[in-house]
């Protein structure tokens, strides 16, 4: 029975969440299966992968091929590295301490570019939430100065309007006298 290591597909539509299976090759993708792997969801930025490193690298040595995407979540996770030090080991290339050491050092450094990554994504989540909020002032500050503007325009319109009013009264009082002469 030809067995392959591949995704399963769960979640809602537009919403993926993948099973990573050991399955019958002759079965349908979304169908039965021997074993389950671990799982992988792709709308997380880094994505999620939740894997059973020895349990693949078991069934990578029984014979399972990997479909295409599987291989690459396999790489990333270090199963197609533990497998091959595990080759060299069988051989007898290696110690199995000095391949675990091997291991460990890849998962080390593994973790520290993950991390940097997500410290790169905080970072430029921040710096974007940083401009949207001096944007925001800026917009506000404008928003005051006009405000402040339309409060002095009618204190202004008040002492036109006594202006104006003044010069209506020294009008009448001219024309007063004007009658009184004539």
């Amino acid at each position: 029975m030809p067995v392959k290591i591949r995704l399963q597909r769960h979640g809602k539509k537009g919403k993926p969440f993948y099973w990573i299976v050991a399955a019958d090759a002759r079965a349908k993708r979304d169908g039965r299966f021997l074993e389950k792997l671990g799982t992988y969801n792709p709308n997380t930025n880094p994505a999620t992968i939740d894997l059973d490193v020895d349990g693949s690298v078991q069934w990578l040595q029984n014979g399972a091929q990997p479909t295409d995407t599987a291989r690459a979540i396999l790489s990333y996770k270090g199963v197609l590295l533990k497998n091959h030090l595990a080759g060299g080991v069988k051989k007898g290339a290696l110690t199995e301490e000095e391949a675990e050491k091997k291991f460990q050092a890849w998962l080390d450094e593994k973790a520290g570019k993950v991390s940097a990554k997500e410290e790169k994504l905080a970072k430029t989540k921040a710096d974007a939430k940083a401009k949207v909020l001096e944007a925001e002032k800026a917009i506000s500050d404008a928003r005051v100065a006009v405000e402040e503007e339309v409060v002095e325009e009618p204190a202004a319109e008040e002492s036109t309007e006594e202006v104006v009013a003044e010069a209506t009264e020294a009008t009448a009082e001219e024309e007063k006298k004007e009658d009184a002469a004539e």
